[in-house]
């Protein structure tokens, strides 16, 4: 029987056949794990990295400042296994934000590639094995991403089974650049107009990361990871995968949830289209299309009335879409009792 918190993937043990540093054949991957407070969740985080059918990675779990067992369970993971796993923190245990632990990882990485996840979500195990394949095969692409998986069945409930749905997707259910290697910047005219093609899940180059400077420590949370995909989308080329090796876990104590309950979402999207078109200037960017996007979507922000419509039509048509569909599911598994 399949428990809450459960992850259904091969066992860890069982999966990673060789955990030397010299794999023949595998360039290594710096697994970064960004985590604060996240007991409940961390370890399934954790052995969903060492589940992975490609062997040759390290781990790398940094500790934004953590008050409660996540630092004890991250430390045991690096005693166990310190070929595998280090752990790092600020200073003084300091908690600095989202962009601030993703530099200490980068810093700290010592792989070809570097990848990303949260200390509440998982990876499928073949996520790094078919994402190296990609990215050797298409030595032109900067960085590989997919759409991910909005998981909310993860809480075991039978109810929830069946709201898990892809994002990062159009209504036919792919990416506009499905399997595709996309020149610049097209991917980032495409999520600067949408935000749900903002990448995820992704495979980089180090070196790539390391060349446009370190994230933002401006952005705590919000848009952390957007700002430095701008970055990257400006001017490196992009392989979309259909693929989706991503688990986001939806649960009530994320930073989306609470950024949208505390009604925060429209200040933060307006300081991160901001910086966007500062960054512009700063890199001098002529392309036509970008600088109508920006400033379309700027005016949009200054306009709150507007912007506020728009997003309650689709948040509430979102949200009674989801209901009906929770409903429907919970009649046919009540006929079939």
């Amino acid at each position: 029987a399949w428990t809450p918190g459960a992850i259904l993937i091969p066992p860890a043990r069982l999966v990673v056949a060789d955990w030397s540093h010299n794999v023949p054949g595998q360039p290594l991957v710096s697994a970064i794990i960004i985590f604060w407070n996240e007991e409940q969740f961390i370890e399934d985080a954790i052995e969903s990295v060492f589940g992975h059918t490609h062997a040759h990675w390290e781990l790398l779990l940094v500790d934004d400042g953590s008050t409660d067992r996540s630092s004890e369970i991250a430390r045991r993971y690096t005693e166990q296994y310190p070929d595998k796993v280090r752990y790092l923190e600020h200073g003084g245990h300091e908690n600095r934000g989202m962009s601030a632990a993703r530099n200490l990882g980068v810093r700290s990485a010592r792989g070809r590639y570097i990848s990303y996840l949260d200390g509440d979500d998982i990876w499928l195990p073949t996520k790094l094995e078919e994402q190296v394949a990609i990215m050797e095969s298409h030595p032109a692409a900067d960085m590989v991403l997919a759409p991910l998986l909005m998981w909310f069945s993860w809480t075991g409930n039978c109810q929830d089974r069946h709201l898990d749905q892809p994002y990062g997707v159009g209504r036919n259910g792919k990416h506009p650049y499905t399997d595709t290697l996309v020149e610049p910047p097209r991917l980032l005219a495409l999520f600067l107009r949408y935000e749900q093609y903002i990448p995820s899940g992704f495979l980089a180059k180090r070196d790539v990361m390391e060349q446009i400077g370190e994230y933002e420590e401006q952005f705590r949370d919000a848009y952390s990871d957007a700002v430095a995909l701008v970055k990257v989308c400006l001017k490196s080329p992009v392989y979309v995968s259909s693929k989706r090796w991503y688990r986001y876990r939806k649960h009530t104590a994320s930073n989306t949830y609470l950024s949208r309950l505390h009604g925060k979402e429209d200040e933060e999207q307006q300081i991160y289209l901001n910086w966007v078109a500062a960054y512009f200037n700063q890199q001098k960017v002529q392309d036509p299309e970008l600088l109508k996007i920006i400033n379309k979507m700027l005016f949009r922000c200054r306009h709150p009335r507007l912007r506020s419509l728009e997003r309650n039509l689709f948040y509430y048509t979102d949200k009674a879409f989801h209901y009906v569909k929770r409903i429907f599911w919970f009649l046919i598994n009540l006929q079939r009792q």
